[in-house]
């Protein structure tokens, strides 16, 4: 099944990412000790290049990565509100502090989820991190930590984000409008 035909409208420009991932990074030097490392834990696959961004404005801290794949989407545009873990952490979390990127906060199940999931693995700080919140489609009430960009309830693209595995190499984020 292929995609409907579709336009992509720049609406956050790789500039603008850069500079807000610059100003997160700040923040989050402030929130963590800088003595102790960090286990950031991607949510893939929409989190790789926000990943990959962030861990580099990193660079003065012990960083370690894993990754976890949850999905509730597939190659739907529409969240099935079903959370699966595709893939789950090769290290442990116990007693570390932890932080989970997300690309974009929706619904909120997933990453609802997923906190839950960890939390119970006893980490000594777990803070969570989305570079796209969509507040306007909270279904649970969860709102990540440090928040990249608020933005209406658009179908967007780029950066990491997919529509149906095709998109994520665009450096910015775009709008998706249907023709």
């Amino acid at each position: 099944m292929s995609a409907r035909p579709y336009v992509i409208d720049q609406m956050i420009s790789a500039k603008a990412i850069a500079a807000r991932i610059e100003e997160l990074t700040d923040r989050i030097k402030s929130d963590f000790p800088a003595d102790e490392r960090l286990v950031v834990v991607g949510l893939l696959r929409g989190s790789f290049v926000f990943i990959a961004d962030l861990v580099r404005e990193l660079r003065d801290r012990d960083v370690e990565v894993d990754f976890l794949e949850a999905s509730s989407y597939g190659n739907a545009m529409e969240s099935s509100r079903e959370v699966r873990i595709l893939k789950d952490l090769r290290g442990e979390i116990a007693g570390r502090n932890v932080l989970v990127v997300e690309d974009i906060v929706d619904t909120g199940h997933t990453l609802n989820h997923v906190m839950h999931l960890l939390r119970a693995r006893e980490p000594k700080r777990l803070k969570t991190i989305a570079l796209l919140d969509k507040p306007s489609r909270r279904e649970v009430d969860f709102r990540a930590d440090y928040i990249g960009f608020e933005i209406p309830d658009e179908f967007v693209v780029g950066y990491g984000i997919d529509y149906a595995q095709c998109n994520r190499n665009l450096p910015f984020i775009g709008k998706v409008r249907f023709t």
